[in-house]
């Protein structure tokens, strides 16, 4: 009970402050997820790298990377960011980064990319997405 009421006092402060939170299992909108993909074997230098090359590289890298997350290398993105890890290998569905990814969370805030970036970067996939959870899934390796 007490975790209940520091979160809710922390996201009552951290709001009217303009912090972002990382997205959690709690925020995600029902029914939003698209499945895992089927594929066996998912890497992420083979399969995952290219879909963050493409989409998630030019805010999440070098030097001062959005957050402090880091999406170019396998070991920057299972360490996380700011707020934390953003891969629960071995369960996608309550990962952070497949909750942004998805724009599964009330916030739209926290979707990635976000709605109206500068690169005009689109959502991803629903396969991307399937692919990125299948890979998590796997253990994210």
């Amino acid at each position: 009970m007490k975790n209940q009421t520091w979160i809710k006092l922390t996201f009552a402060l951290a709001v009217p402050l303009g912090l972002a939170l990382t997205a959690t299992a709690d925020d995600a909108i029902p029914g939003t997820l698209p499945p895992a993909a089927d594929k066996q074997g998912v890497t992420y230098a083979g399969d995952i790298k290219p879909i963050f090359d493409n989409s998630c590289v030019k805010c999440h890298s070098g030097d001062k990377p959005k957050g402090r997350l880091k999406l170019d290398s396998l070991a920057g993105a299972l360490k996380g960011g700011k707020d934390g890890k953003v891969i629960r290998a071995g369960d996608s569905a309550k990962s952070p980064l497949i909750l942004n990814v998805a724009h599964a969370t009330k916030d739209d805030d926290d979707w990635m990319p976000p709605l109206h970036n500068r690169a005009h970067i689109g959502p991803l996939t629903p396969e991307q997405i399937g692919l990125i959870r299948a890979w998590i899934d796997q253990g994210a390796k």
